[in-house]
Order: structure tokens, then sequence, then C-alpha cells
């Protein structure tokens, strides 16, 4: 093979990969708030259904996002870097961002202009951020501060965890500490008698299933909203009770 074949090759499999790299969101403008108190405690809990972020691996560096942004609780565990916009206020503290996972709904407050309190209604892309990553890159005083926010890629130690609770034929599984794109399209349950059976979102990050499964080792086929498909086999096993959490050794990458 000549140099200039070899070249070719490897220019070929570089547009390839951007191809097929799933390309994070640009740079896009919106507001910041925060919440939750200096240690950030009052930001557990939400609408992802995470309950404690530390517990989960998410920490305190999160913000709950408008409805525009949250999507129906698509976008749960998703990652964003965002930076004060020094064009466009004095309160930033220049040159400093933040990376915060998604894992809360800051609802639309209709009782007030989305110009003055309702800073996150719609078509508002706004993030009500914890205190302690607000604080990165606001000053305190300001209060609400003009921001660029660009999704990027989840970092997570360890693999992917499963939550289960429910009842007798209702399972609900928590999805949690998901790398690449940080937030799930689909997911299907597979028992040791039954085939794949898909997943329905019932809210968050929590997915049922109405099948009889209990006494059965589950695999899970889960797909991120990055395109990455994993199987992760018989990570609970047939002892499983509702209310056990299990951690797989298998992680997104993208």
């Amino acid at each position: 093979m000549g140099a200039a074949t070899v070249v070719l090759v490897r220019a070929s499999l570089a547009v390839l990969a951007v191809l097929i790299r799933p390309a994070m969101a640009e740079w896009r403008t919106g507001t910041a708030t925060f919440y939750g108190g200096r240690d950030g405690s009052g930001t557990m809990g939400g609408a992802c259904g995470y309950g404690n972020l530390y517990n989960t691996g998410y920490g305190v560096l999160n913000a709950a996002l408008s409805s525009v942004l949250f999507n129906d609780g698509a976008s749960c565990g998703q990652c964003y870097t965002i930076t004060c916009d020094t064009s466009k206020s004095d309160w930033c503290k220049p040159g400093a961002s933040i990376t915060i996972t998604a894992t809360n709904l800051c609802p639309a407050n209709w009782a007030l202009p989305s110009n003055n309190g309702g800073w996150c209604n719609p078509p508002r892309p706004h993030f009500d951020m914890s205190q302690p990553a607000w604080e990165n890159i606001g000053i305190y005083r300001a209060g609400i501060i003009p921001v660029l926010f660009q999704q990027v890629r989840c970092s997570r130690q360890g693999g992917v965890r499963f939550s289960i609770s429910g009842f007798n034929y209702f399972q609900l599984v928590l999805i949690t500490n998901v790398a690449g794109s940080g937030s799930i399209q689909s997911m299907s349950v597979k028992g040791t008698n039954t085939g794949w059976i898909p997943m329905m979102r019932n809210w968050g990050a929590k997915w049922q299933c109405l099948s009889p499964l209990q006494g059965s080792a589950l695999s899970f086929t889960v797909t991120s909203t990055g395109g990455q498909t994993l199987y992760i086999n018989n990570v609970v096993p047939a002892w499983w009770v509702f209310g056990m959490n299990f951690i797989s050794n298998q992680q997104f990458t993208y």
C-alpha cells in the first residue's frame, strides 16, 4: 500500500469516526438561577427520581431544567457545561465554567412573566442550578445570570446501575450512573424464561414493566440517547426482591 493510499484510508476512517460519533449540541444561550442551599442538600430527590444524589453517583453539581430542556424526563442524566455570558452581564466570574448533571425539572410559573420571575416558563432554556455549581460561574448577589451552555459527554465511575421497586407484576426500574450521553432512549427486560419485553418510561429515569418477573434473573437492553445499545445480561440474580440495587460491569461511551 502506497503512502498516498495510507493517508487516504486514514482520512476516510477519521471522517467515518466523526460521522458515527454522536455530536453534542452547539453552544446555546440561556439563563441560570440557583436553589438548594449552600451545601446543595435541597437539590436531593427531584423529577428524575434519583433520590439521594450522592448514593446514585451524581453529587451536588446538578441542575433542574426548564421544561423545554427537560423534555418530559428524556434529558434526565444528561451533562451540560455552562459558563456565564460575560458579554451580557457584569455578574459573571470570567473564564469559569462548570459541568452539571440534569437531575430535576424546573416547572413553569404561569403566575409570573417569563422575563420577571417565570424563568422556567416555555420557551426559555433555563437552568436552576445547585448553589455550589452556580457560584462557580456567577456572583451570589446577581441571583440570575445569562449563560452559554453546551451538552457534553458524561463521565461516570463504574458501571450502569439498576434499582428495582414496585409490587407483584409491576416492576419500576431506576437506571443511574449513565455515562456517554447520560440519558436513556429505550429499555427492554428479559427474564429467565421470557423473551425481550419492551419497557416504558414511567417518569424521569424510571422505566416500568408489567410482567411477572419475580424469581427470574433479569437482563436488560438499554439504548442511550446517543444511539449506543448495551446488552447487560443477568445483572439481576433470580433471588432479587423489590428495593434492591445492582451494579453492572458495563458502561456507555457515547
